[in-house]
């Protein structure tokens, strides 16, 4: 992609606003977190510092608005924490130039590190950041230093309190994740009627298992809604693509098919009304025509072979989904020894660890995440120096535009950045319009600033352009508490912030982290996990009394994290004013396609594990045995852009074809596996 094309494209994402779902209720709460610091301030008879210790509790309030499984009451919490002593750190040291510009930089330094432990830490980080440049231009007393960092954490302690005796809609977004993974599967399954072999996107599964890994707090309280049907999403899954595929399960044509595109549509009506239900906390209701579809016809079954056993899973899955859900929402169980072990997230004080392995992990040239923390650092020092040559009155609204813009990646960055200026225009514009007109006091102002906020955080997923908006407008009215010119106002925030982002967009410009040359890395990292899933797999034939589903589970999900780390930076590379450098992007979705049709197909395998008792089967321990190096030297072909040879798996197979043994879906699952792995290596032909 060409720069002027990739500018359009992120002028274009910028601008653009997007219908979403409001929650007036939740952004009143976070309203009145602001407006009782606010007006408690105010009431001491201290403007100034009302606007900004204001920032506390409007901080805390957007942190808890992020798309976090953590309780809503640590996020306000921890973000209180971090700002707190942001603050007190910049008011010791903004009293001498040299010192705080060096403590702005490592300070942002170690913010922009954060983005490696998650998205949450790394907003918090940049309001830490945004916090810090504010200080510069208040009292620089220890004593003052300390009452400003208590009121900030103030503000998250109120936000926090707010949250606990107002709860909306408790365990929200726990549902919403859990309703949507079972929306996918019913949207999957109606698919699969008209299309035996459609996609599947396991990102609303990967979704859901991270909802449903709590806190030991949470696990007390959690609705027994939320327990069970995310397993049975998960085993509902292949059961539906076997039905489907004309190979291991129904032909592709007669009155077996018939049968099959019946069973699907019963199948997603039932995964509808239970995500329906789980998404309300509201008993199953099912239209009859479904639950006759899913019993077994008078003139008895009309499938044979795996397809039977097949439909008989399904119907089993579909009656223990509806039965889970169908419990009083107010009971509770106690957890269980697997959730135990496997879905109780760590508390915060034993998550220390973890993130010190996720930073130590990033420190490393070629990680886009340190590469961000030293653009970032860099432009926020050089912002702020630049701001004070300026000679305006809040000349870190620079660094602040610069900071609040750049992310990680280059789409997020330059759109952000548009959205940003837009933003401010259209707000500093509209509120100092109505300062110049109606020249409110102090109070009123206060009104308008709170009304800005609520607008921000009811609007706050239409648009990053429309959140400006109202974030630029609110300062402006804040401004107004204090006494400050609307005229000034607004002639420095429209310069500074058009510099901040010219900063932010610049320093991507000349020091960037581009996706397109981790293409090929990826893609070796999503076929060594396919690998090991599908190794996983054929082992339990090979060995069916030794079968460990736990390591088969394993593997899947680490497949699948390797499929989002791989459509990730796809989709950033696509946004990239980045020649392809030994992976074209049409070489790169056949690839992809090859695949995510590998993991289907082992998935369709992993549908019919044979009994523990059954007989071991030579072909597929020889199959497994020539499959794994010849894995192992695709996956280096595949960073080299060497050629790949599947000639001794294939071998294998024919022999194993060939000696007539009993596992008919395992030969023919194994044949579609060897399909797509041969369509691989037709993708990424040898490099000249």
């Amino acid at each position: 992609m060409t720069w002027s094309r990739a500018l359009k494209e992120a002028t274009r994402s910028g601008l653009t606003i997007e219908r979403a779902k409001l929650t007036p209720l939740i952004a009143i709460r976070g309203t009145v977190g602001v407006a009782v610091v606010l007006g408690l301030c105010l009431w001491r008879g201290n403007p100034a510092l009302a606007v900004s210790s204001a920032f506390g509790a409007f901080s805390a309030g957007i942190v808890t608005f992020q798309r976090s499984m953590r309780p809503r009451p640590v996020l306000a919490l921890a973000v209180a924490g971090a700002l707190a002593i942001s603050t007190f750190l910049g008011y010791l040291a903004a009293a001498h130039v040299v010192w705080f510009v060096l403590l702005l930089t490592g300070w942002t330094l170690l913010a922009g590190m954060a983005w490696a432990i998650g998205p949450v830490s790394g907003l918090v980080g940049t309001q830490t950041v945004a916090i810090m440049l504010i200080t510069v231009t208040l009292p620089t007393s220890v004593l003052g230093a300390l009452e400003h960092a208590a009121l900030i954490a103030c503000g998250g302690l109120v936000q926090a309190a707010l949250i606990v005796l107002f709860p909306v809609r408790p365990w929200g977004i726990q549902r919403d994740t859990l309703a949507d993974a079972l929306a996918a599967e019913a949207d999957y399954a109606r698919r699969l009627r008209h299309d035996p072999v459609a996609p599947f996107d396991p990102a609303p599964l990967m979704d859901a298992r991270a909802a449903a890994t709590v806190t030991p707090r949470q696990a007390r309280r959690r609705p027994v809604q939320l327990h069970g049907p995310r397993g049975l999403a998960e085993r509902v899954r292949p059961v539906l693509a076997s039905l489907a595929d004309p190979v291991v399960g129904a032909p592709l044509e007669g009155p077996e098919r018939d049968r099959a595109r019946e069973l699907l549509g019963a199948a997603a009506t039932v995964l509808d009304a239970v995500a329906h239900a789980v998404r309300h906390a509201r008993p199953v209701r099912l239209p009859p025509e479904a639950m006759a579809a899913l019993e077994v016809p008078a003139s008895g079954p009309m499938l044979r072979g795996p397809a039977r056993r097949t439909a008989y899973r399904l119907i089993s899955l579909l009656a223990d989904a509806v039965e889970l859900t169908d419990e009083p929402v107010e009971a509770t169980r106690p957890t269980t020894e697997a959730e135990r072990g496997h879905l109780l997230r760590p508390s915060v004080p034993r998550l220390v660890p973890v993130a010190l392995r996720a930073l130590r992990r990033e420190a490393r040239w070629s990680s886009h995440v340190l590469r961000h923390a030293l653009r970032v650092a860099a432009v926020a020092a050089a912002g702020y120096l630049l701001g004070a040559a300026l000679h305006f009155g809040h000349g870190y609204w620079a660094p602040l535009a610069s900071v609040m813009v750049m992310r990680p990646d280059f789409a997020q960055t330059y759109s952000r950045g548009v959205a940003r200026f837009a933003g401010t225009v259209v707000g500093v514009t509209l509120a100092g319009a109505l300062m110049a007109l109606a020249h409110p006091g102090a109070y009123v102002s206060a009104a308008l600033a709170l009304l800005c906020v609520f607008l921000m955080y009811l609007l706050m997923r239409t648009g990053f352009s429309v959140t400006s908006a109202c974030i630029a407008a609110y300062v402006v009215f804040l401004l107004g508490i204090v006494g400050a010119g609307w005229e000034q106002t607004v002639q420095e925030r429209l310069v500074l912030t058009l510099v901040g982002g010219v900063l932010a967009m610049l320093s991507y410009a000349l020091f960037p982290a581009w996706e397109t040359p981790r293409l090929r890395d990826r893609l070796a990292d999503w076929l060594t996990t396919n690998g090991r899933y599908a190794l996983a797999v054929v082992d339990g034939y090979a060995r069916p009394a030794e079968r460990r589903p736990r390591q088969v589970r394993e593997a899947l999900l680490d497949a699948r994290a390797a499929r989002a780390a791989w459509e990730a930076t796809e989709a950033r590379a696509e946004k990239e004013p980045v020649r392809h450098r030994g992976l074209p992007l049409g070489g790169a979705h056949a690839a992809s396609a090859a695949l995510a049709t590998m993991g289907r197909v082992t998935m369709i395998l992993e549908a019919h594990p044979p009994d523990r008792d059954a007989r071991p089967s030579p072909g597929a321990a020889a199959f497994a045995a020539a499959l794994r190096p010849a894995l192992d030297r695709a996956a280096r072909a595949v960073r080299d852009g060497e050629a790949m040879d599947w000639g001794e798996p294939h071998a294998a197979w024919e022999r194993w074809s060939a000696e007539g043994e009993h596992e008919g879906v395992a030969v023919r699952a194994t044949e579609l596996l060897l399909d797509a792995l041969d369509d691989l290596a037709e993708a990424l032909p040898p490099d000249p």
